[in-house]
């Protein structure tokens, strides 16, 4: 641009003018583009909606939200709840309490019928941010009703799944969410995720709006339909999948303290951020089922418990914006085949699940086996199965990257036992202090980068 004689800039030819005024419009219409609504990858969608179920896009006085779709917290649906198989739970409202991990200004839900024998007929659906820990009630001015596709009610067909459209909502980290559902019919049986460690709760008739929590007399300690919350946050970047068995799941963890190793991972992951330390920006959502295998389904149609190759692509890859995988499993190949477990096949399912997610640019951290002596199903050759598989894992042949687990908590004057401080109990499974330890043995630094290229 050039200077007019008294120093200020002169105006530029016509024809400079109407390009110029073409590159405004251009970027003008980009940015509206870019800013009417976010996806589930932190891109547009006009389906985004308010609490009212109106489209963002069609409420100017609304302000353009950013950030990146993460998961803040998900379950894996394990099976048909026992009790609901004729009428599920038809005429009542089911308000279950989730643990979140990350922060953000929107929020959206996953509902499942996966074990359900007839479609599930949802009339009604909310979410809330709770009035503080072991209650039913929602915080003041936090109760948001749900829709799916613009609509509040959605029937979910037997074996399927549906995620609610986009809901305005201050979700914080590290604290309870309220997600509620109706159902008129009935519609069994219920797809539910058993040892919870967190109570949540049913009443009698359509109160998914209720924010006293008054109506909320029967306590429950299952997830029921609900499988992930995702939020819209400017605190985290991405997601790390901890796909594990009873030992992820938090077993014998004291209920509703969410002291499962994956959230203390949580916590000690954004305390590091706080301080200043270079590490990732990830939520982590815990995807374990007590008993859980690598190799091997449990019964039925679909297969309850289902392993860990067959639900890698549900429960992994099907999570949003994941970033990283840590897998803690191999505990139950050992303790539940009949006779002696093979060590090479255990691993061989172990590099089956690394292969699949270096196919999707994922990184794999694993973990150690931890010592079971003590329990009932030690033996000896149990045992030397378990230092086989952790002899590969160490020798760096299974893993990315591997958290050393057993050397951990084991008692280092008895190494096949834990330590007993960190030992619930029952020699299988950690105490609250053990579950902390786990998170503590992990190396930050670890969830850095993605899957190694390939020679």
């Amino acid at each position: 641009m050039t200077q007019g004689r008294d120093g200020g800039a002169a105006a530029p030819p016509a024809g400079h003018r109407a390009l110029l005024a073409a590159i405004v419009a251009a970027t003008v219409a980009l940015s509206a583009a870019l800013y009417a609504g976010v996806t589930a990858d932190g891109g547009t969608n006009g389906r985004d909606t308010l609490a009212d179920g109106r489209a963002r896009n069609n409420n100017p006085a609304a302000p353009a939200s950013t950030g990146t779709w993460v998961g803040s917290w998900a379950t894996s649906p394990v099976g048909g709840e026992p009790g609901t198989e004729t009428t599920g739970l038809a005429g009542r409202s089911v308000r279950n309490v989730v643990h979140t991990s990350a922060g953000g200004t929107s929020a959206r839900v996953t509902l499942s019928n996966l074990y359900g024998q007839s479609p599930l007929t949802i009339t009604h659906a909310s979410v809330a941010v709770s009035a503080g820990p072991g209650s039913a009630a929602a915080l003041g001015g936090t109760m948001r009703p749900l829709t799916f596709a613009g609509d509040p009610s959605v029937v979910i067909p037997a074996g399927g799944q549906v995620t609610s459209d986009a809901v305005r909502l201050a979700v914080p980290h590290d604290g309870d969410v309220l997600i509620t559902t109706y159902s008129p019919t009935a519609s069994g049986p219920v797809t539910y995720h058993p040892r919870a460690r967190q109570i949540s709760y049913v009443a009698d008739g359509e109160r998914t709006r209720d924010t006293t929590g008054a109506a909320y007399t029967e306590q429950s300690t299952f997830w029921r339909y609900v499988t992930a919350l995702d939020v819209l946050s400017n605190e985290s970047d991405g997601t790390v999948v901890v796909l594990g068995d009873s030992l992820t799941d938090g077993v014998t963890s004291t209920v509703g303290a969410n002291n499962r190793w994956p959230d203390v991972l949580s916590d000690r992951l954004r305390a590091a951020l706080a301080a200043g330390r270079d590490v990732p920006r990830y939520s982590v959502v815990n995807e374990g089922i007590s008993g859980n295998r690598v190799l091997a389904d449990g019964l039925g149609r679909p297969p309850e418990n289902p392993s860990a190759l067959n639900r890698f692509d549900r429960d992994v890859l099907g999570r949003t914006n994941v970033r990283a995988v840590v897998v803690v499993l191999g505990v139950n190949d050992i303790l539940r085949t009949p006779g002696t477990a093979d060590p090479s096949g255990i691993v061989a399912g172990l590099n089956a699940l690394v292969e699949r997610a270096h196919a999707r640019g994922l990184k794999v951290v694993g973990a150690t086996l931890m010592p079971f002596g003590g329990h009932r199903g030690h033996t000896d050759a149990r045992e030397t199965v378990r230092q086989r598989i952790n002899a590969e894992i160490r020798a760096g042949r299974v893993f990315d990257a591997f958290v050393d687990f057993d050397r951990a908590l084991r008692d280092p004057y008895d190494p096949r036992r834990f330590r007993s401080d960190y030992d619930s109990g029952d020699h299988l499974h950690p105490s609250d202090k053990g579950y902390t330890r786990m998170a503590e043995a992990f190396d930050l630094d670890d969830l850095k980068g993605g899957a190694p290229a390939r020679l």
